[in-house]
């Protein structure tokens, strides 16, 4: 019997693509998908067959206004808080993270009229959330809420793995005591006001220092076995991991003629919709990789204008990644969790260059597991990334093992075990 799911994904393209994947999923299987999305994705689920009933987190723009890019509230903040990125991780909790989670907080204060409209418009059987900060509507709307982590799984702490957002080592607890000494400082006042108000709203009150619910019903969270934390910090029965969570809604691909038949190997580069906004950084990238024999299909990001492509490259301000991963030899990205994921579901290395947020945790992740290389986002050397990327290209043991897990992933399908376990929750 159809059910109606509603999404609601964080404005951002790694969280929306993922619903989109396991929406698209169920909406094959006969259902109803709605996305509460940001007003800057109007028109772009809608032509997935998704219904579209949507928030503003913030005061939209005049009628006159030109029209947004999707998720640019975000892309303007990460932009102009840059020069952020080059502190230390812990450095960063006063001037980027508590900054990012008020401006979280912020919208979910400004759309909670919106939302609670939406859900009961909509009327849904579940309701699905891939965010990382509580929603009151999501909560008291008298169906199931199922949460969703689409970022690293260290945002479900424990005594023995590294602090979220540290990008510490898991076997070096060096610096963990004041990392997790300075987010309590930093933060509890926050999380108290907005502990307040989530209670003020009628849904229950939050776990300590944590800005979301887990669910009673279902919590799926996104992140490969081969690199997860369970075995240090096990979770309870009602998570559920999903290997990969990607869509089948990406255009087709094919390699640009220009790339097809150089010489080297071809590599993808990409910081994400939003890492690509610092436009320097992608120019020094770009200065370096125009002199090696490689080649690359870049997705330049929403400053595309800003920038020129060297000779042995090729790029977009966007590209469908899922078909541009199985076609490349290498990825070079920021270590977002949707990219990160996609290159394990595709069996490919990783050089990772983290700039905020859980990206370090990624980026430590392949680092210590043996899947990639970290390297330091503004200080590399030339010599230390193209050293990184010949060494990986060398290591056929390591390719092997790669392709032997993806073929492993891609047999999971994360998509219909979600979509299967969504079913579920909706069926009592």
């Amino acid at each position: 019997m159809a059910k109606t799911f509603l999404f609601m994904p964080e404005s951002a393209y790694g969280p929306t693509n993922n619903c989109i994947g396991i929406g698209n999923e169920l909406r094959r299987r006969g259902h109803r998908v709605v996305f509460a999305a940001e007003a800057s994705w109007e028109g772009r689920l809608e032509t997935l067959g998704f219904v579209e009933d949507l928030v503003d987190l913030s005061e939209p723009p005049p009628a006159d206004a030109p029209e947004q890019s999707a998720g640019q509230f975000w892309t303007d903040f990460i932009r102009d808080t840059a020069p952020e990125f080059r502190k230390p991780t812990i450095e960063q909790l006063t001037t980027f993270v508590q900054p990012t989670w008020q401006a979280l907080i912020d919208g979910a204060m400004y759309c909670e009229p919106q939302l609670r409209e939406i859900v009961a418009r909509q009327r849904p059987d579940v309701i699905i959330e891939d965010n990382v900060n509580c929603f009151p509507a999501l909560l008291t709307g008298g169906v199931p809420f199922v949460r969703m982590a689409s970022c690293n799984p260290l945002e479900v702490r424990g005594p023995d793995v590294p602090p979220v957002f540290s990008g510490y080592a898991s076997d070096d607890r060096t610096g963990w005591d004041e990392f997790r000494a300075e987010y309590d400082r930093t933060h509890r006042p926050m999380w108290q006001a907005y502990d307040e108000w989530v209670r003020s709203c009628g849904a229950p009150g939050l776990p300590d220092l944590d800005f979301i619910h887990t669910s009673e019903h279902l919590n799926l969270y996104l992140y490969p076995e081969v690199v997860d934390y369970t075995a240090r910090r096990p979770l309870d029965r009602t998570w559920t991991r999903l290997d990969s969570s990607v869509r089948a809604t990406d255009q087709a691909f094919e390699v640009p003629e220009q790339l097809r038949d150089g010489e080297g190997s071809l590599i993808y580069l990409s910081l994400g919709s939003l890492g690509s906004a610092d436009v320097d950084l992608m120019r020094r990238l770009v200065d370096v990789l125009g002199r090696t024999k490689h080649r690359y299909i870049v997705s330049k990001g929403p400053q595309a204008d800003e920038y020129e492509l060297a000779d042995n490259m090729w790029g977009a301000q966007q590209v469908p990644q899922t078909n541009v991963l199985p076609l490349v030899d290498l990825v070079i990205t920021h270590g977002g969790n949707n990219t990160t994921t996609e290159s394990f579901h595709f069996g490919k290395p990783m050089i990772v260059l983290p700039l905020f947020w859980d990206q370090y945790d990624n980026a430590q992740r392949v680092h210590e597991t043996g899947f990639g290389i970290r390297l330091r986002t503004y200080e590399f050397s030339d010599d230390e990334l193209t050293g990184a990327i010949d060494g990986l290209l060398a290591d056929s043991a390591l390719r092997a093992r790669l392709a032997d897990i993806g073929t492993a992933i891609r047999a999971r399908s994360g998509v219909e075990r979600a979509a299967t376990a969504l079913e579920a929750v909706a069926a009592g």
